[in-house]
């Protein structure tokens, strides 16, 4: 642990943005990711688990019910995560084989398979496969599964052709003894395709019955999803499904089955995602809970859970606004006991084995953990994935929650992370730089948590204020629809209103403002600065540049996303022209540097190469720099990657802001 520098003596205060740090790029790389899809196998944690230091692979870890500590289950260069939808979905499940030990079924990425593995088999054979290569297309993907008898239940993603949208997706099983492996006619189908978009099936305790959700283009799965129920016939197919909840304006996030047999939901019918029982034959759903929180978020990916019921009839959940708690829930008083403890962040993700639930967690002071919650004792404890600090805490930045106001006195939802640095402070009349971050999504949110990589920025005196604007989740429907139609207007102007607010108060530098963001945040960053003066300059990163050819060139799951969040297909061109950074590039006069992996399918590289080819054919250029990587794509992964985007990153601060930083390389801004 890094001790804290000593403190500089009064009147000789070094100006913001130029402080020392031992908090490194590759400290921030190496802390990257967090932890995901926690399951229990009998009485053993499992989830998976990033090693960016490994290419980027993600790890299955095991935490033995005997003792002693988590450990990797697999090698490099196993990596368990599917590329279904190209977001993914939960990869693995597991149960206990007669003989007590663990069954593992998981997506191996490079070939997106299904394989099998029992770590415990003598002689510890590898993994073996069930499904078949193909190479038509994107070839066949798997996602969300369930072991039920000799076989997987799962979602079947097959490409039928070479362009995104040729694809179908299924509920299919997967015999577990190999036979599919070179045989894709020994893949049963569950379902048919008449929906685009789908969870895995789910059954019930009995095995009488199966859940799952559907929903078609051109909704989005928090715009509206359908919770679908068949009965399981004796001979393991599927009766005809029936909608018992959902519809085109009711998003239901999630289903899941109690230990009675009783059926569970989350739906956002009252304008907030609430918990619900849900009638089999159609009735009237019953709100457990009813409160203007949100109990779940949206289903980026199959898999995603907010809510686990106990074998005794209580139901652990997550809940609140903006940020998520994990409460234990009696779904017949609708008492609600939140877990003690720092976490003041839950991600979706929940795990139960007896009185047991295990989910994942971070606070201000600690980055995303394994936790385990005993609701017998009331005791929770960190069980895994536990970061070591890098560097003394002190150099951690504290963030303080906000509300601000917008355009038409409507709230905006921000975290306001100061420079901070244990023995440092700016000159008394200077003020601090600030970076305004915008999330992707964009119907996503940030919580309040420790990220090394603002930290990164705040220890060398660089402000950082993440966004929530409106269209994000955490702060119910109504809030998530302000972006309808208004991409690249509500979202520009809320971050606007944040940056001048901090600004007008003394917080911030008025002349030294920056934006910058991911995905869809790398689409606001560069909208604002084609549509206002405020930000000195921005980092663009892997983003939406152009709304036609996003929709044209993006994956199956987005490419209609647009028409909720610009308008209709024909309204397209007038959006486009009116909001695109593409077309409003003769207002970008600010400088820029534009991050992008080689490999991305959801923006892929064509819409940077158009926003360059329209700036440099001015003279001379807005100044900027086009940084590619090789084998990325959609959200950096590997650590030599992020700690080059990140240098990158400081470096256009520095030579934009004024600031002395010769810690790290120069980036070469061009001009032509």
């Amino acid at each position: 642990m890094a001790a804290a520098a000593a403190c500089a003596p009064y009147g000789s205060w070094p100006s913001y943005g130029s402080w020392p740090s031992p908090l490194a790029a590759a400290h921030a790389a190496a802390h990257d990711g967090r932890p995901e899809y926690v399951g229990t196998i009998g009485s053993e944690v499992w989830w998976t688990e990033p090693r960016p230091e490994e290419g980027g692979r993600r790890t299955l870890v095991r935490l033995p019910a005997a003792g002693g500590p988590a450990r990797s289950v697999l090698p490099a260069p196993w990596n368990v995560r599917s590329r279904l939808t190209e977001y993914g979905g939960l990869p693995w499940a597991g149960a206990e084989r007669d003989d007590g030990g663990p069954l593992v079924v998981f997506v191996h990425h490079p070939d997106q398979r299904l394989y099998a593995y029992e770590p415990d088999a003598p002689g510890a054979p590898p993994p073996r496969p069930l499904t078949p290569v193909s190479v038509i297309g994107g070839g066949l993907r798997w996602a969300d599964p369930v072991l039920r008898g000799g076989e997987v239940w799962c979602v079947l993603e097959e490409f039928t052709g070479p362009a995104p949208g040729d694809v179908r997706r299924v509920a299919a099983a997967v015999p577990l003894d190999g036979s599919a492996a070179g045989d894709r006619a020994a893949v049963r189908e569950l379902t048919g395709d008449r929906h685009r978009f789908r969870t895995g099936p789910k059954p019930s305790p009995d095995g009488r019955s199966a859940a799952w959700l559907v929903w078609d283009h051109p909704r989005m799965p928090w715009d509206g999803t359908e919770l679908q129920l068949a009965d399981v016939r004796p001979d393991g197919t599927l009766g005809p499904p029936r909608t018992v909840l959902g519809g085109p304006d009711e998003a239901v996030a999630q289903a899941a089955w109690a230990a009675d047999g009783s059926l569970l939901a989350v739906s956002d019918r009252s304008g907030w995602w609430n918990p619900y029982r849900v009638d089999p034959e159609g009735g009237p759903p019953v709100n457990l809970c009813p409160r203007e929180e949100e109990f779940g978020g949206p289903l980026w990916k199959p898999g995603l859970t907010w809510l686990a019921p106990l074998p005794e009839g209580p139901v652990a959940v997550l809940h609140g606004r903006g940020s998520s708690l994990l409460g234990v829930l009696d779904p017949d008083s609708g008492d609600l006991v939140d877990a003690a403890g720092p976490w003041t962040a839950w991600q979706s993700g929940l795990a139960v084995s007896g009185t047991r639930v295990y989910g994942v967690a971070a606070s201000p002071r600690s980055a995303y953990e394994v936790v385990e919650l005993d609701t017998a004792t009331g005791h929770a404890r960190v069980v895994g994935a536990r970061a070591p600090d890098p560097v003394d805490p002190a150099y951690y930045p504290e963030p303080q929650s906000r509300t601000f106001p917008g355009p038409g006195g409507r709230e905006i939802h921000a975290h306001v992370y100061p420079p901070h640095h244990p023995a440092l402070r700016a000159p008394a009349e200077e003020l601090p730089p600030y970076v305004v971050w915008a999330h992707g999504g964009p119907t996503d949110h940030v919580p309040p948590v420790l990220d090394l990589h603002i930290a990164y920025f705040t220890s060398r005196g660089i402000g950082v204020v993440e966004v929530n604007y409106g269209g994000s989740t955490g702060y119910g429907r109504a809030y998530r629809e302000r972006l309808r139609e208004q991409w690249g207007v509500v979202d520009v102007e809320d971050c606007a209103s944040v940056a001048r607010a901090l600004a007008d108060e003394g917080t911030a530098d008025p002349a030294r403002l920056a934006i910058r963001g991911g995905s869809a945040g790398g689409w606001t960053a560069a909208a604002s600065l084609a549509a206002t003066g405020l930000y000195a300059c921005a980092a663009i990163i892997y983003p939406v540049l152009d709304l036609r050819g996003f929709a044209a060139e993006t994956h199956d799951l987005e490419s209609h996303y647009t028409d909720g969040l610009a308008g209709p297909p024909q309204t397209l061109e007038l959006r486009c022209r009116e909001r695109s950074p593409v077309a409003r590039a003769d207002q970008i006069t600010a400088p820029f540097v534009l991050l992008q992996g080689l490999d991305d399918p959801v923006c892929p590289p064509a819409q940077a190469e158009r926003l360059l080819t329209a700036l440099r054919a001015r003279t001379p250029a807005v100044p900027h720099a086009y940084l590619t990587f090789e084998g990325e794509g959609h959200g950096f992964r590997r650590a030599d990657t992020m700690v080059r985007a990140l240098e990158a990153e400081l470096s256009l601060y520095a030579q934009v802001f004024g600031l002395d930083r010769p810690d790290v390389p120069r980036l070469e801004l061009r001009t032509e």
